[in-house]
């Protein structure tokens, strides 16, 4: 490491041409800049600069060695350079994990518009419903419902959206809702409860066994739709549903569901990981605009 910076200060003695401009240059002393010099030629056993009281001169050896130097110099920067980059502009791979539910209408439609904007951005999205290893997988943003208790997670609040407990028109038409058969997805297990709240305030318990479970939102969704049963869709995947799928109880409603962006960097945050998460916090915003909810 020695070697290098003693490389480094004797270009810039090179290029400034006396030791006291590049002391002035560097921020540091005389004396250090001219103890950098002499180790590295002491190192080197060779002599890189003939120097008098007046004037510093290239030996052909020192005028060879220069040109190296320069290029360390060059690489030293244009890679500094780079890293700095990595916090200004939206650049580089991002591979960001969302539940299924969230992917097509919230994260893929951001991320889509984003890419737009920065070409250079290079986004790998990954659907998947069970929470992951953020570390060992090597996921850069983690979209989920709900916070972590997980110390070593950085995590932002970026939304909120609610529940619908809803089945096709025509089974609800055709049939009591207490009597529907109830379609879970597996993270909801096989007991069901689900608290609504009315237009007072007050809290109405809605209670059913899983007849039909599956590891998919979309197995779930489409199972709906068939009017298989009911179950529990976010409200804007309802919304593009409609007319087709009914609200069970249209006079109460469950609360909202907050929304966390995670990821495990500290203090410097790349462009590209804050861009995704701003793009996907924007869209959120829209949704439940457009909705009105």
């Amino acid at each position: 490491m020695n070697k290098l910076r003693h490389m480094s200060i004797f270009a810039h003695i090179v290029e400034s041409g006396s030791i006291t401009e590049t002391a002035a240059t560097l921020g540091l002393s005389k004396s250090v800049v001219s103890q950098h010099l002499s180790a590295l030629e002491n190192d080197l056993g060779v002599l890189l600069i003939k120097r008098t009281t007046r004037k510093h001169t290239l030996t052909d050896a020192g005028r060879a060695f220069y040109h190296s130097c320069q290029e360390i110099n060059k690489l030293t920067e244009h890679a500094w350079q780079q890293a700095q980059e990595s916090l200004i502009c939206p650049q580089g791979k991002v591979r960001i994990t969302a539940p299924n539910a969230l992917m097509d209408i919230i994260i893929a439609p951001a991320i889509g518009e984003l890419i737009r904007k920065h070409p250079l951005l290079e986004p790998e999205l990954i659907s998947c419903d069970t929470p992951v290893d953020l570390l060992a997988e090597n996921i850069d943003i983690a979209i989920r419902v709900g916070s972590s208790s997980m110390s070593n997670i950085k995590q932002r609040r970026i939304g909120q959206f609610r529940d619908v407990l809803c089945g096709s028109t025509e089974l609800l038409r055709k049939s009591d809702a207490s009597q529907a058969k109830y379609i879970a997805n597996h993270w909801q297990g096989q007991q069901i409860e689900h608290r609504f709240i009315d237009k007072n305030g007050k809290t109405v318990s809605f209670e059913a066994t899983a007849h039909c479970r599956a590891n998919s939102f979309y197995t779930c969704l489409t199972l709906l739709k068939q009017g298989t049963g009911i179950g529990l869709i976010p409200d804007f995947h309802f919304y593009q549903s409609a007319p087709q799928l009914q609200e069970v109880f249209p006079d109460l409603q469950l609360e909202a569901n907050p929304v966390y962006a995670l990821h495990t960097y500290d203090r410097y945050l790349p462009a590209g990981i804050k861009a995704c998460i701003e793009a996907i916090e924007q869209q959120l915003t829209d949704c439940y605009t457009v909705q009105g909810y």
